[in-house]
């Protein structure tokens, strides 16, 4: 079971990328990736695939809030969505394989893989398994998540040597409409977490009072934390979490 590379503790995870779109760089854009780096930053990142199956850096299933474009991004090809500029920045979708490009093993990557089943059940494998060919030969700080214990699972059988965590959260029935309640109890209660070999959780920040990550992190797994936007919620995270991914501010660094 590979364990997180040592940055993944100690660096701040830019989520989307260390994105401002005011400041012309969007969330999951080259403008945020090279910023994320520039500022010494770790970078989290979204994929979900083109219509030719290209795993591309973007956090929604719809075009329109990101690019302005109605309709689903799968709708499109790779070649497309690269030529699709992003609302608030120059440039269009990257793939992940331009972002790898970019980042260079510069900085760790956190790389959450969209659930692609509608309802984070077993209808995956082609995403993970194009996600862990990108990844082949990639030389820096690099692990692989997502909230559907199922993809991890596709991911690790594909990539066995990239470390696996799984997305975690306090699956409040409100939040999760399109889950069963059933689904949401066992998602809830992380108990994937060893049959997909996980090394780590990234769990809702306003949660990790829950037990079970306590349990999780007695027996070694780290704990990461989404999203935190101020100072002062990063204060509190830290209690608990080993790592933050943050947003809306600059995130300390922590030797």
């Amino acid at each position: 079971m590979p364990a997180l590379h040592p940055d993944f503790l100690r660096i701040p995870l830019a989520h989307r990328a260390y994105h401002n779109r005011g400041e012309g760089r969007p969330e999951n854009s080259i403008e945020a990736v090279r910023a994320a780096i520039n500022a010494g930053y770790g970078i989290e990142l979204d994929i979900q695939p083109s219509a030719d199956g290209v795993p591309m850096v973007f956090h929604d299933y719809a075009l329109e809030r990101l690019t302005g474009k109605t309709g689903k991004i799968t709708d499109l090809s790779a070649k497309a969505l690269a030529d699709l500029p992003l609302l608030g920045g120059r440039e269009g979708v990257p793939s992940l394989a331009r972002v790898l490009a970019e980042v260079a093993g510069r900085v760790p990557m956190l790389i959450e893989i969209k659930d692609q089943s509608g309802a984070n059940g077993p209808e995956v494998g082609a995403l993970e398994t194009a996600v862990a060919a990108a990844l082949r030969g990639y030389a820096g700080p690099v692990a692989v998540m997502s909230f559907n214990p199922h993809s991890v699972a596709a991911f690790r059988a594909a990539a066995p040597d990239v470390a696996v965590g799984l997305t975690t959260a306090a699956y409040l029935p409100e939040d999760y409409p399109e889950l069963l309640g059933a689904v949401c109890d066992h998602l809830r209660d992380i108990r994937d977490y060893d049959r997909v070999g996980a090394s780590f959780i990234s769990h809702e920040a306003a949660d990790l009072a829950r037990p079970r990550v306590a349990e999780l992190k007695a027996r070694g797994a780290a704990v990461l934390c989404w999203t935190i936007r101020s100072p002062e919620a990063e204060a509190q995270a830290r209690r608990v979490a080993d790592n933050i991914t943050f947003e809306g501010y600059a995130a300390a660094k922590h030797a």
